[in-house]
């Protein structure tokens, strides 16, 4: 077992594919050990072997991330591993595709619980060790759609819209309340290109959108979400925080 490093570290949910993975090796890449969890462990090994290929030690965590004891276990864990946590970035999310008049109550709850929830779950564990560290840096991916509400030809409706929306009024409530040792922000990605809607939502949407509804002509990329975690995880001073960044290449069609 690999004892602890001299490095900042950095703790990533849903950190196996998709913008997490892409996170993830950008946090590396800024000299951060990496704390990844999700439920895909096939995926979440491959990007533990990324990182470690970086030169960077990595735990690797499988948890339900709507899990509240689960949370303070492997927040445990990570400080047992590496006896500090500078960075915590709630990526973790499900998309939930059913308007009100389809969707079931345990949908909606689980909706809210693995979007949400699972902020307030990483963050409740998290906050105790910044402040008594005397600093961390707090991000979590909200999602255009908790601006716009999406459409009704969203992959993910109201109970998505709703879920991520509460990422905001968290972010600035806990910016308020953290600060000024902690920094809170959040991210509102547009239509990103991941493994998860690339076989469905480029194929059938993406190139119409990024042709007509999307300023920049081109559908985002994990990276063009990383390089603002990176940012706002790394950037010293840091005057930023309680704010929400929408990356979308200024999408007007939704």
């Amino acid at each position: 077992m690999s004892s602890m490093g001299d490095g900042p570290v950095a703790i990533v949910t849903g950190g196996a594919r998709g913008i997490g993975r892409g996170c993830a090796l950008a946090l590396a890449e800024a000299g951060y050990d990496l704390v990844l969890i999700d439920v895909l462990e096939p995926e979440m090994a491959s990007t533990a072997r990324e990182l470690e290929a970086l030169g960077r030690q990595v735990l690797v965590q499988v948890a339900d991330v709507s899990d509240f004891q689960r949370a303070q276990d492997v927040v445990g864990a990570a400080m047992a591993r590496f006896g500090r946590i500078d960075v915590l970035l709630n990526n973790a999310g499900r998309s939930m595709a059913k308007g009100m008049t389809e969707i079931t109550e345990a949908e909606f709850d689980a909706t809210i619980a693995v979007n949400l929830k699972s902020c307030f779950n990483y963050i409740h564990a998290v906050a105790p060790i910044m402040l008594a560290q005397g600093g961390g840096r707090i991000v979590s991916m909200s999602s255009l759609n908790a601006h716009s509400g999406g459409v009704t030809a969203a992959v993910s409706k109201f109970a998505y819209a709703a879920a991520k929306a509460g990422i905001l009024g968290m972010t600035r409530a806990l910016a308020k309340e953290l600060g000024p040792t902690i920094l809170v922000n959040a991210i509102c990605p547009g239509l990103i290109q991941t493994e998860v809607n690339g076989n469905v939502v480029i194929r059938e949407r993406g190139e119409a959108v990024a042709r007509d509804g999307i300023a920049l002509g081109r559908v985002g990329s994990p990276q063009d979400v990383a390089q603002l975690v990176r940012f706002l995880a790394t950037s010293e001073p840091c005057f930023i925080t309680g704010q929400d960044f929408i990356v979308d290449g200024f999408q007007f069609q939704v």
